[in-house]
């Protein structure tokens, strides 16, 4: 049986997530695929997990919400992190899984090009290198004839990249129009629901888990906007970067003007567009029986095309197991490329 050996770079919930998700589905995907994955390292921001011969899943996720840290690790703990986690063992396939920095891209496009340069698949769930540098990051992709996946940066568990691609190949598509962050949907619906203020419900959500500590890029509009560049490249051909989206957050919605727009029959909600003519981020009046008219932290996204005209995509756009979902089928997907033949 062909073994895949995995390093996963980033263990925060997304990282966890993937370690559960293979976990569960190991034995399916032997079943199906012929394929044993192999968890060989696993890095987070101090430290790592290194071993040949693989790494058990479960014992990852309890040392790191124990312990803290990787090192603690039995036996193959170290304090190895960044790069040199890449230099210490044989690996197939990265899964990146770093935090999104949308100033330079790090540590996540450092980690990919050099996973590129030595022949390796990358499986990112990163925003900010691809809204900062897509063209130069598929373009060394191609250069080393490797497989990059990223479906779980855009939506989550909301297929709409390989859904594209793989589901509507016969038509153009001329325009995503779409709720692309969990945080700010679930702020808006409950605004609305509740007649409560921005203040108590954005510290109502970080109180639940929903929005970070820091929720900057979530209700300045900044991941929606990153999201909105992603797009833009893989699907509609716009070599588009993060400075070229025009953002504008929530932040200074009230619940007043949530109020009177639900005495006239809409909703508020923070909507990204994708298109030649435009690349926008901002909240805007939709109606309440639209398919737009989603609550909770669900993504959606309809995409305009010449031969199926509008076609609608909704799923969770949050959630460690949701967003590990899409990193494994991008896996899965790479398997099927280079491994089926």
């Amino acid at each position: 049986m062909k073994e895949l050996k995995l390093i996963l770079m980033g263990f925060g919930a997304v990282g966890k997530g993937v370690a559960e998700s293979i976990s569960i589905k190991r034995n399916n995907i032997k079943d199906k695929f012929g394929i044993d994955f192999k968890l060989v390292a696993v890095g987070d921001s101090s430290s790592s997990a290194i071993s040949a011969n693989g790494l058990d899943e479960k014992l990852l996720i309890e040392t790191k919400e124990k312990k803290g840290t990787l090192d603690k690790y039995p036996e193959f703990g170290s304090n190895i992190n960044g790069e040199a986690v890449l230099d210490k063992v044989d690996y197939d396939l990265l899964v990146e899984a770093t935090p999104t920095n949308i100033e330079n891209g790090e540590p996540a496009k450092s980690l990919t090009i050099k996973a590129f340069n030595a022949g390796k698949d990358v499986v990112t769930s990163n925003k900010g290198h691809l809204a900062l540098f897509f063209s130069e990051m598929i373009e060394i992709a191609n250069q080393n004839n490797v497989e990059f996946k990223y479906e779980a940066s855009v939506g989550g568990a909301m297929p709409i990249i390989n859904f594209a691609e793989k589901t509507l190949p016969s038509s153009k598509i001329f325009s995503i129009i779409g709720i692309l962050n969990g945080t700010t949907n679930y702020i808006l619906s409950r605004m609305t629901i509740e007649g409560s203020s921005y203040k108590n419900t954005l510290e109502e959500s970080q109180q639940l888990g929903i929005a970070e500590t820091d929720p900057t890029q979530d209700v300045e509009g900044i991941d929606a906007a990153c999201k909105t560049v992603i797009l833009a490249n893989s699907l509609l051909g716009i070599p588009a970067t993060y400075s070229d989206v025009e953002v504008e957050g929530i932040s200074k919605i009230t619940s007043e003007a949530i109020g009177l727009a639900k005495k006239e029959g809409y909703f508020i909600k923070l909507i990204a567009e994708v298109s030649k003519h435009a690349l926008k981020v901002s909240p805007r009046l939709i109606k309440k029986n639209s398919p737009y008219a989603i609550e909770g932290t669900l993504n959606m996204a309809t995409l305009k095309t010449d031969l199926a005209d509008e076609v609608t995509v909704v799923g969770k756009g949050a959630g460690s197991i949701e967003t590990a979902s899409a990193m494994l089928t991008d896996i899965i997907n790479i398997i099927k490329i280079k491994y089926q033949k």
